[in-house]
């Protein structure tokens, strides 16, 4: 049984910034980073490959799981704001959280990234635009690095952390442990074992149910979060590209004037493709895109999405999120598609008709009728929005327009934490996506040089 100083568990986002900045410290200390995914080069989707058209649900998900986490795979954007992408401000302050997203890019360019243009949403004439038409743009600076470039800034990173942290991948965590004296046992599925004075809890949204467990096993008090359930849309790139072009990533909501509820857009690829993911077992539909102009497509997608709260007696929006999903994929054996003018008319789409539309998709997806899967009062939402965006961007609510179904955010229910992002079980950590605190892949990371930082005093003098 090997002892170690710091175990960190996920090498998602939180993990990756965490274990560099314990490393560029070279305080000493004897660190492990424990992930039930592969190594970089060994995440490898079937679809990407060509070998399948279809989500063959790989245990674990390449696209969810392994060096880099969820957003390896996924174009690479860097939002730089504490308006949307989580709470890490209300913890550590608005300037520190600032500070530490900023501290973030300037790794990130010092990796490779500094070529990626820097987009910036503030004081642009969409702002403008939207409020004319009841819309609302979120302020933000966002990198945009492209999954390629993203890739081979991580792989930087690694090289960079190997010969002072140690990595053990495709390995999973079956029990956590808090001894007497106050360390902690970590149980593998490889039946190893290993002790630590303090354990970082970083796997990510993937492993939001492994962090609930644990937590209630140590009498943790976590907070019911939401879930946010949509559809991804797919449509030819022009129609977005006066925006896009001038902020990239832009964050747009809207309160709808049926149900007073909330719809976002969110995660926007310009000339990028829409992807399948498996979260524990339930294919839902995202998008991605390269900074390699060889490499776009025609198409932008996005999301659209609701968020969804509950309140007594019920209080599982994870629960209600999957079961949505797995609907579709009882219907579609996996992602279902939906061409906008269809959906309106409340008719299915068929082969037949996808053959007639103008708007290619860039997923192999099932033709069908979103109506049957989606709750009428999110998919009323999700219409009235894209009849909102129509008004900044004409063509948006056009028939050959492309829904996927469904998109599906999971968070974790919140766990309690202080300004350290330390629990209430001494030298137990929670950050990151996992950790409900953070919902985006800048935030996730300063949580991750936060906690580092703060384990590094520890240890500056061992």
């Amino acid at each position: 049984m090997k002892k170690y100083d710091i175990i960190i568990v996920g090498a998602g986002a939180g993990g990756v910034f965490m274990s560099y900045e314990l490393a560029k410290m070279n305080t000493g200390a004897e660190i492990l980073v424990i992930d039930k995914g592969a190594r970089l080069e060994e995440r490898q989707c079937p679809i990407k490959l060509g070998k399948t058209s279809n989500c063959v649900k790989c245990n674990p998900c390449h696209i969810m799981n392994g060096y880099g986490g969820a957003g390896t795979l996924s174009d690479g954007k860097y939002n730089i704001t504490t308006q949307f992408g989580g709470n890490l401000h209300e913890y550590v302050g608005v300037d520190e959280a600032m500070n530490l997203m900023e501290y973030v890019d300037d790794v990130l360019c010092s990796m490779g990234g500094a070529s990626a243009k820097l987009f910036s949403t503030a004081s642009s004439d969409l702002k403008t635009e939207c409020l004319r038409n009841n819309l609302h743009l979120l302020e933000a600076k966002v990198r945009h690095l492209g999954t390629d470039r993203n890739v081979k800034i991580l792989d930087k990173m690694y090289d960079y952390c190997e010969e002072k942290i140690e990595m053990k991948f495709r390995t999973t965590i079956e029990d956590v442990e808090r001894k007497d004296d106050g360390t902690f046992l970590v149980r593998t599925d490889k039946g190893d074992e290993y002790t630590c004075d303090n354990l970082v809890l970083a796997t990510g949204r993937s492993g939001s149910k492994w962090i609930g467990n644990i937590c209630d096993s140590m009498g943790i008090e976590q907070k019911k979060n939401r879930v946010d359930i949509g559809v991804r849309v797919e449509l030819p790139a022009e129609v977005f590209k006066h925006i896009t072009d001038d902020v990239y990533e832009s964050k747009i909501v809207y309160k709808t004037d049926k149900y007073n509820d909330m719809v976002r857009t969110f995660c926007m690829n310009p000339y990028g493709e829409v992807v399948a993911e498996n979260t524990n077992g339930i294919v839902t539909v995202n998008g991605h895109s390269y900074d390699s102009p060889e490499l776009h497509t025609e198409n932008t997608n996005f999301a659209l999405l609701v968020s969804n709260h509950f309140t007594e007696p019920f209080d599982d929006s994870n629960e209600y999120g999957e079961s949505i999903a797995r609907l579709s994929n009882m219907l579609g054996g996996g992602v279902l598609l939906q061409r906008f003018g269809d959906l309106v008319k409340g008719r299915r789409s068929s082969e037949r008709r996808m053959k007639k539309c103008f708007t290619k998709p860039t997923l192999k997806a099932t033709p069908g009728d979103l109506s049957l899967v989606i709750p009428k009062r999110q998919l009323d939402n999700i219409i009235e929005m894209i009849y909102a965006l129509d008004k900044i961007a004409p063509g948006t609510a056009n028939e050959d327009t492309l829904l996927y179904g469904v998109e599906v955010k999971f968070y974790n229910s919140v766990v309690k934490v202080d300004e350290n992002l330390e629990t209430s079980v001494p030298g137990l950590y929670a950050l990151g996506d996992g950790s409900g605190v953070t919902h985006s892949l800048s935030q996730a990371s300063a949580s991750g040089v936060h906690v580092a930082r703060i384990l590094a005093k520890k240890y500056e003098n061992k």
